[in-house]
């Protein structure tokens, strides 16, 4: 178990490294104004009951420029003499505390093993960074991830003293970082792409061993203990709460509860991806728990899959990013006219809200990353990005018919049939790289793979 029945898996890759780091942090730095600070907070730890914690995963943004991994962190980017200096603020090591959490790099670590030029005591940040503020224009500054952050960039904007009116220093602006570094991570680089293709062929490993144990009668939660121990058997960990979802769960987009014995005849719904050194994949596959499907479940299965080839066909450069959604609705929409679903009586109106709009209620794909769901706007200037080699997105068009419902009326030979196929899509100059291929979907394929093991 756990090989995805053979499929080569290959080394992890290498985290990214330190000169592609500084690379981002040079490219950031020249598009703030001169005189400028740009702060990066780390997340803060959670508490799941208790003294009990949530796992920590660090901030996106101080992975993209850092590559820091530890709680407790402020990046500081600023001018020294006319140059950009890169400052981490950490906590000190801790022979004690780290006893009982781990050990942590500390200043020494910080300034030896990550690409920053100065780390400085996080028990010193209020006065040394209230010294940095008081000489700068504008703070690049997300709030609410550091209250002691938030109240020393507060003292230092609302301070009105007689000295700074007479000589005009310190910020006089707040603006937020992000519409920048979503622009910056939009586009993946070589190394970026290496890790999202691990991430993909361990999800899709994941996902075959899932279908190759599979039977009738199976719980939910134990084809998920199946995806994640394969995630964690080959170094990674989930890049988002599993949904497994059997019969009519498959029809709750974001169904977690997990709970629920599969029967027999049902279809079993899993989106379940894992992450590789912070870069995420997101795989979405729809089959038969016993290993065949019915007629009725083949056709809406295959209908899915022609909208989801006919997407993926649309992920090219130069192409709108909505026009794989475009693509799928459309063939959904006529698939569900000719199988006599919705009334009709044209394409047009099979298109609408009201039609294709009650089982098809979700966009077909989103930007992937460092984040499963991806900074990046997708409409700048209010028309859509066209995509763009080094691009990654998901497209995963799904029909839901679910017999819960009580706003639809549904033949019964439909009611509980819930099918999303979702794939990982690289944009390039050629056009386009499923880096999730691995991962069997087509319905000959699944039905020979189901319960083989």
């Amino acid at each position: 178990m756990f090989d995805g029945h053979g499929l080569e898996l290959g080394e992890s890759p290498a985290k990214v490294g330190g000169d592609e780091l500084r690379a981002r942090q040079v490219d950031i730095c020249s598009q703030l104004e001169s005189g400028s600070v740009l702060l990066i907070v780390n997340n803060p730890e959670s508490i799941r009951s208790a003294d009990v914690e949530y796992p920590y995963r660090s901030n996106s943004d101080m992975l993209y420029l850092v590559g820091w991994e530890a709680p407790e962190a402020v990046a500081c980017f600023h001018q020294t003499d006319g140059k950009w200096q890169t400052r981490l603020y950490v906590p000190p090591r801790n022979v004690e505390k780290e006893t009982w959490t781990g050990i942590r790099p500390g200043l020494e670590g910080a300034e030896a093993d990550y690409p920053v030029d100065k780390a400085v005591s996080i028990e010193d940040i209020s006065e040394d960074l209230s010294a940095i503020l008081s000489d700068c224009k504008s703070v690049y500054h997300v709030r609410g991830l550091s209250s002691e952050v938030d109240e020393i960039l507060d003292a230092s904007l609302l301070e009105v003293s007689r000295e700074r009116q007479r000589l005009g220093t310190g910020p006089v602006n707040l603006c937020d970082p992000r519409p920048l570094l979503g622009e910056m991570r939009l586009i993946k680089s070589d190394s970026e792409i290496q890790q999202m293709r691990h991430a993909a062929r361990i999800a899709s490993a994941a996902h075959i061993e899932s279908m190759r144990n599979a039977h009738a009668g199976i719980g939910e939660h134990q084809l998920q203990a199946i995806i994640e121990g394969c995630f964690k058997h080959n170094g990674s960990q989930w890049s988002y709460p599993s949904i497994v979802g059997g019969g009519d769960n498959a029809t709750i987009l974001h169904y977690h509860e997990n709970d629920a014995e599969i029967a027999g005849g049902e279809l079993v719904l899993i989106d379940a991806g894992c992450e590789v050194n912070g870069y995420a994949s997101d795989i979405t596959r729809t089959w038969p728990v016993n290993g065949k499907f019915s007629e009725t479940q083949r056709s809406i299965y295959q209908l899915v899959l022609d909208a989801q080839e006919a997407a993926i066909a649309q992920c090219q450069p130069g192409v709108p990013y909505d026009g794989p959604h475009h693509a799928a609705r459309e063939v959904m929409a006529q698939g569900l006219l000719d199988l006599g679903i919705v009334p009709g009586p044209t394409l047009e109106e099979a298109l609408g809200a009201k039609q294709l709009g009650l089982y098809y209620m979700h966009n077909t794909g989103h930007w992937l990353g460092l984040d499963v769901h991806d900074v990046g706007v997708y409409r700048p200037d209010d028309e859509p990005r066209v995509f763009e080699p080094g691009m990654v997105i998901t497209v995963e068009p799904g029909l839901y018919f679910g017999a819960w419902r009580p706003d639809i009326e549904i033949d019964e030979k439909w009611a509980g049939i819930g099918i999303r196929i979702e794939d990982d899509v690289l944009i390039t100059v050629e056009g386009h790289d499923v880096l999730t291929d691995d991962c069997p979907k087509t319905v000959a394929d699944l039905e020979a793979l189901i319960g083989t093991a």
